[in-house]
């Protein structure tokens, strides 16, 4: 199994995140229901689910912060119940509500969060790479952290995980309580561990933040997989809108491979499965149609495929909201027997 350390001496990909049949209970809440999941290194991988699907409760399992009920979870090869210490100083992770020492500044909990990932206090190139994060992120670190707002307490735990290279990024929910510029700098970050060859594991609710930075995509609903893949790969699974400038509806007539055939606002529009638009296209050639615009399906379309018919889980219309069992349920502190079987 490869490492970050001598990717770049290996062309074979390995696995490094492996989940099967993986259940959590908590009495009778079923937080995990037979969670399928597998993360290749060097993928930014999608875990997308509206609060409460099970994104969070598979995250702290990965980490070893909670013991699994059943099933079998692999990072880097190894069990991160009984290996985390080791496995956590080759893993960032950031979660989606950080809490703060209230007496330490910002800049004196990001450099002891970085300690504890291996950053030298005198290291020159931490301290040059923390004072950049500092910068992009817009973030005074003098401020104690009881003084922090959500978003700035968010910034803290992202700048201490870039701050320091590691092989994984385990980042859940990392956007939270961040403004949209913000947002922005997240990205570019992201985008920095993509060039790097890191492997990101990118759990969250926001459509947009997923389809513009991850290459894979999980989709989770009450507690396991329903649906995963390339991004390009699940859009075969939905249908293209397309739509030309015409005078009536009639512009359609004699048409074939089409569904949902309408006029409106002076434009003929339908939508086409995506494996057939090139089918599509002789006949719309032949009849010299103008201002023809074709969108390909989005991250959206499949997320409402799961989550928009019913109420499960929060349905997609609520999720930032969405009260449901594992929001009560999945983020206890350890229980004393787990503490007491922990290697």
């Amino acid at each position: 199994m490869t490492t970050g350390r001598n990717r770049r001496n290996v062309t074979l990909v390995s696995t490094i995140i492996r989940t099967s049949d993986l259940t959590k209970h908590y009495g009778r809440t079923h937080a995990l229901d037979g969670l399928d999941l597998v993360v290749e290194e060097g993928q930014v991988h999608g875990f997308l689910g509206p609060n409460g699907a099970g994104k969070s409760t598979a995250i702290r399992i990965m980490l070893g912060l909670a013991r699994a009920t059943g099933g079998s979870v692999e990072v880097f090869g190894s069990d991160p119940w009984a290996d985390a210490v080791e496995l956590h100083r080759r893993i960032a992770s950031v979660p989606g509500d950080v809490a703060l020492w209230p007496n330490l500044s910002g800049g004196e909990a990001i450099d002891f969060l970085s300690r504890l990932r291996g950053a030298g206090r005198h290291d020159e190139g931490y301290r040059a790479e923390k004072d950049r994060l500092l910068t992009e992120f817009q973030f005074d670190p003098t401020k104690k952290g009881r003084a922090y707002s959500k978003g700035n307490r968010q910034k803290v735990a992202l700048i201490a995980a870039f701050a320091v290279p590691a092989d994984l990024y385990v980042l859940d929910e990392p956007t939270s309580g961040l403004d949209p510029l913000m947002e922005m700098v997240f990205r570019r970050e992201v985008a920095r561990l993509r060039q790097r060859g890191a492997t990101v594991l990118l759990s969250s609710h926001i459509l947009s933040e997923v389809e513009q930075l991850c290459d894979h995509v999980s989709i989770i609903r009450s507690g396991r997989i329903v649906e995963s893949g390339t991004l390009a790969d699940m859009r075969h699974l939905t249908r293209s809108e397309v739509s030309f400038e015409a005078s009536g509806i009639d512009a359609l007539d004699g048409m074939a491979n089409i569904h949902d055939p309408r006029w409106e606002d002076g434009r003929a529009a339908f939508t086409v499965d995506s494996d057939a638009v090139t089918a599509v296209l002789p006949d719309l050639a032949a009849r010299q149609v103008e201002g023809l615009r074709i969108n390909p399906p989005s991250l959206e379309e499949l997320f409402l495929r799961h989550y928009g018919n019913d109420g499960d889980v929060g349905g997609a219309g609520d999720v930032d909201g969405a009260e449901s069992q594992e929001a009560t349920a999945a983020d206890p502190p350890l229980t004393r027997r787990e503490r007491r079987e922990r290697p």
